[in-house]
């Protein structure tokens, strides 16, 4: 009994330390975000100083957005959602307000968003009546017993969470109208030549084919999250769905491995599971993050003939945005002081 002093002097300074040292841990817990507008023939000769500056100050806003919920303790999940709502509302970028035209005039747009943690995901797909598909993504995971929800239904399913409503010619502008007409006129040529509309579709020029947006995000809790929202490819027919909404394909997020946005032709990263492969071999073949995403954007893709690329991010905060195309409109904030905003290679 005589040592029993010592040892409870020795429980009671570990004790206290244990209290001391922990939130200096948790302090020290890296977070970041990474974004992207879009990837495709982004012509270098056409970026003017002044449009260049307006893709940069709206990437910068975005990023910018969900930082500061990071930095203020907030979850990865609200992160990424606030980034991508802020992409959403501009015209400059395919998703929301500025998205591309479907054949027949309107817009059908398509949003996923998946946490690490959880695994939970939530996704929707043709929807025209909601102004902020990522948000109803969120609502899918969050309130429904389903992970996507299409077209009525998910519209249906929108109305009842009280989410923000508009008429599909809010998502109207007229930059994207010039586009359209312009993929129309190729297109309606080639098929009269072709007897073919798939056939000509496929000749058609890559920008018309791409433009997403995205983001993933690390929180000071160390989770990640995954996000992904566009208006899919101009003239598209048929109801055609592209990666964006699909788990796996255009968006995936597991804490065990990394959390990934895609943005290009999305039939690609549909049958390559683009998204889930970089993770898969971060996870079960232990590469780095850059050599994962690097693997399947710049080997895989590339000897596909699939064009785009990715944002992806790890647990150690580690950021990787390869791309295969002319430009990807992209930037990046860390807790340990980097950031970055590009639009083509070496940037």
């Amino acid at each position: 009994m005589k040592n029993f002093p010592l040892k409870l002097a020795c429980l009671l300074s570990a004790f206290s330390l244990a209290n001391i040292t922990f939130p200096v841990l948790a302090e020290q817990q890296p977070f970041a975000i990474a974004i992207h507008g879009g990837a495709g023939a982004i012509s270098q000769s056409k970026m003017t100083p002044e449009k260049r500056k307006r893709y940069e100050s709206k990437l910068s806003e975005a990023v910018n957005a969900g930082y500061q919920l990071l930095a203020q303790g907030k979850s990865s999940q609200q992160a990424v959602i606030a980034a991508i709502q802020v992409l959403e509302q501009s015209p400059l970028f395919n998703a929301g307000k500025g998205a591309v035209y479907t054949f027949d005039g309107t817009h059908e747009l398509d949003a996923s968003i998946m946490n690490g943690k959880t695994l939970n995901a939530g996704a929707v797909s043709g929807v025209k009546t909601v102004k902020s598909p990522i948000a109803l993504a969120e609502q899918v995971m969050e309130k429904s017993v389903h992970v996507m929800l299409s077209g009525e239904g998910a519209e249906q399913f929108a109305k009842r969470q009280g989410m923000a409503m508009v008429d599909n010619s809010y998502f109207d502008t007229d930059a994207r109208y010039r586009s359209l007409l312009r993929a129309k006129k190729k297109l309606i040529e080639k098929e009269q030549e072709l007897k073919d509309f798939q056939a000509a579709h496929q000749l058609l020029d890559t920008e018309y084919k791409v433009g997403t947006v995205g983001a993933v995000a690390l929180d000071k809790q160390g989770n990640l999250s995954a996000g992904t929202s566009t208006g899919g490819m101009t003239a598209k027919r048929f109801g055609r769905i592209g990666d964006a909404p699909i788990i796996g394909a255009g968006t995936y997020a597991n804490n065990a491995s990394c959390a990934v946005s895609a943005t290009g032709h999305g039939e690609y990263f549909i049958r390559y599971h683009v998204a889930a492969d970089i993770c898969a071999r971060v996870q079960y073949q232990k590469l780095s993050l850059n050599e994962a995403a690097d693997q399947v954007i710049n080997q895989v893709l590339v000897k596909a003939g699939g064009s785009g690329g990715v944002i992806a991010i790890d647990p150690k905060g580690n950021i990787a945005m390869p791309f295969n195309s002319k430009g990807m409109y992209r930037a990046s904030k860390s807790s340990n002081g980097q950031t970055s905003i590009g639009i083509f290679h070496h940037e």
